[in-house]
């Protein structure tokens, strides 16, 4: 089995780091020889076929994290980001979580929630006149994807919510749709754009909006670890770290800081493998604000022995088909140097990198400073100028 916790990968030269990362992940020359071209993995024309008004190409910088384990098996993650010393903070928090095995994590759904906006209606009668179809609905709806409906994936529920606005009364329709390893929001637009004239005719409403929610909250992953007492610093470290937790818990102004850290792993993933990070931010946000005040994304505690337990679970919408990944060679590579075979499994390791990031970040909080790390780091790469 392929082994992330490489000694000293920091010291090594750039054909050293790149001869180690291909042979654990297999990536040929020319592979190898995207990463190192420095247009960043597209020309000009890629540009100016993905966006309008293109006049050039930006690049940030590509790193890999290692020593992760995750569910029993090996990664090395790579990780775009330009702030310092995030992807030494995450490789040293996952060395510290091998000690009781790794990271556990765990993401099952790959649902997507499709909204049609219903309004000029009578809510209370148009409800069961939705729910009554709703067999017409999903047909409707998976005429559109042939090739979901072969997964034996598409639309799967149709449900209905009322909202009161200062507009008055309105209905929402909202399609639950299986995306497989999509993203999906072609697809689950293209759907509820389908299926919105239908939904007039059964309510004599009008339809407004019609869109998928980035609150992906029926595709939620979750990361969870075990940090060794000792490793940590101590166990007076370790209650600091919960106090620390506590103060994030509490107060929305050091929550959002504490999460704007546990997102510098997941979006750096998010970035590198090409998925959309700002639906991914929105999500994790309004998941912090769930229960009607904002509080921290991660969840920390101790064990019978002492040991710092934290948990990480946000929604979170990922796909290894379709999107950038098919355009941008760089976030093709990035995801076979994962090595991940389903979108589940790439949301498992950006939850694990989001967790790792947040321990890294309060442990260096409570005892040496966050500025310490971070200058250190900041002053070898002014020396490089």
């Amino acid at each position: 089995m392929a082994d992330s916790s490489i000694s000293k990968f920091f010291e090594k030269s750039l054909k050293e780091r790149l001869d180690l990362v291909a042979d654990f992940s297999g990536l040929s020359q020319d592979e190898l020889k995207i990463i190192e071209d420095a247009t960043g993995g597209i020309s000009y024309d890629k540009a100016d076929s993905m966006i309008e008004n293109a006049i050039g190409t930006f690049s940030l910088p590509l790193g890999i994290a290692t020593n992760f384990r995750i569910n029993d098996k090996d990664y090395l993650i790579p990780m775009v980001i330009e702030e310092s010393s995030v992807i030494a903070a995450a490789s040293k928090a996952a060395k510290i979580a091998r000690i009781h095995g790794g990271f556990k994590a765990k993401s099952e759904q790959s649902y997507s929630i499709g909204q049609i906006q219903i309004v000029n209606v009578d809510v209370q009668s148009a409800i069961p006149k939705v729910i009554g179809a709703s067999t017409e609905i999903l047909n409707l709806a998976n005429s559109k994807s042939n090739t979901l409906s072969k997964l034996g994936k598409g639309a799967k529920e149709v449900s209905c919510k009322e909202i009161q606005t200062d507009s008055g009364h309105m209905l929402i329709v909202e399609l639950v749709i299986d995306v497989g390893d999509a993203m999906g929001a072609n697809v689950t637009n293209t759907m509820c754009e389908a299926v919105a004239p239908m939904i007039e005719e059964l309510t004599g409403g009008k339809s407004l909006l019609r869109i998928i929610s980035n609150y992906s909250t029926k595709r939620m992953a979750s990361a969870s670890a075990v940090f060794d007492k000792d490793a940590v610093g101590g166990e007076n470290v370790v209650d600091d770290i919960i106090l620390a937790f506590q103060f994030a818990e509490n107060d929305p102004y050091r929550a959002v800081t504490h999460n704007k850290g546990v997102m510098n792993g997941t979006i750096a993933v998010a970035n590198a493998t090409g998925q959309d990070s700002r639906a991914i931010e929105a999500a994790a946000h309004a998941y912090a604000a769930k229960s009607g005040a904002y509080r921290s994304l991660t969840k920390w505690a101790k064990d019978a022995n002492g040991n710092l337990i934290g948990d990480f679970e946000l929604p979170l919408s990922v796909g290894i088909v379709g999107g950038i990944i098919q355009h941008h060679p760089i976030a093709k590579i990035c995801t076979k140097i994962l090595g991940v075979s389903t979108a589940n499994e790439l949301s498992c390791i950006m939850a694990a990198a989001g967790l790792a990031q947040n321990f890294a970040a309060m442990r260096a909080l409570v005892t040496e400073g966050i500025q310490k790390s971070h200058m250190k780091l900041h002053a070898r790469k002014e020396g490089k100028n």
